[in-house]
């Protein structure tokens, strides 16, 4: 009896999670959230494809099925949005995504790459996937959870231009020894040329990651040591106004 209790509360909380459970009347929810995710950006991030509407008529077979193949269970919804900037109807909308791409409710760096892939069918963003995968992965165990992925979503989206620019130098300090250096942002720039493919327009010479590295030094490594620390990087990407630009372009994205 206690474990069929058990069993009643962890699928009411995962029904709250992605909205598909009416807490009031206890019936499937009909109503639709009104805000949706610009595909343009979130098609980027992995476990964020439209999910489908959640069916009227579940059958216990389902439920069962839906229980069996979750193995991690993502905190409260109301402890997710006091930990994010993110409303109850944003993360359901996202949690229903995340759970249609990942049901057992975490991903590994493998599938994290096969999805991100699948945006970049003419190049291969693998190594980029690696590199974001690891910025996402914040206990450093080899997976990402909703939680993970809310956390760093959350940041990106709506956190302060310090907190943006902090988690993007943290995405750029691969060794995380607190600077970049131009080899590890030569390692970015080849990933990011990579993933956007050899069939661009215009077309993009080989020299061309080296040359966006010289650039970035050049603008960031004021005192000329050979690497930039996260005070270098935060003071020049505030004075660059194409930066600053970029990232208002996030501001609406949710």
């Amino acid at each position: 009896m206690k474990a069929k209790k058990n069993r009643d509360q962890s699928l009411s909380d995962s029904r709250e999670l992605d909205g598909s459970y009416d807490q009031l009347t206890g019936n499937p929810s009909t109503s639709q959230s009104k805000k949706t995710i610009k595909q343009r950006f979130l098609k980027l991030l992995p476990c964020c494809k439209p999910p489908a509407a959640p069916s009227v008529s579940q059958s216990n077979v389902e439920d069962d099925f839906e229980l069996s193949t979750v193995c991690h269970r993502p905190e409260s919804m109301d402890k997710l949005q006091e930990q994010t900037k993110f409303t109850k109807k944003e993360l359901q909308v996202l949690y229903r995504g995340f759970k249609n791409e990942c049901p057992s409710g975490v991903v590994n760096e493998e599938n994290f790459k096969n999805i991100y892939s699948q945006f970049f069918p003419q190049g291969d963003s693998s190594m980029y996937a690696h590199f974001l995968f690891e910025a996402f992965d914040t206990n450093k165990n080899g997976s990402v959870s909703f939680e993970d992925f809310v956390f760093g979503l959350s940041i990106i989206l709506r956190g302060t231009i310090n907190d943006r620019l902090n988690w993007a130098f943290n995405l750029y300090d691969l060794n995380k020894d607190g600077c970049i250096t131009k080899e590890e942002m030569l390692d970015i720039m080849k990933s990011i040329y990579d993933m956007m493919g050899k069939y661009t327009y215009p077309t993009m010479q080989d020299d061309a990651p080296r040359e966006h590295v010289e650039s970035f030094f050049q603008k960031m490594d004021r005192n000329n040591d050979g690497v930039v620390t996260i005070e270098e990087f935060i003071e020049s990407c505030k004075k660059d106004e194409n930066i600053m630009q970029s990232m208002q372009l996030f501001d609406n994205v949710i």
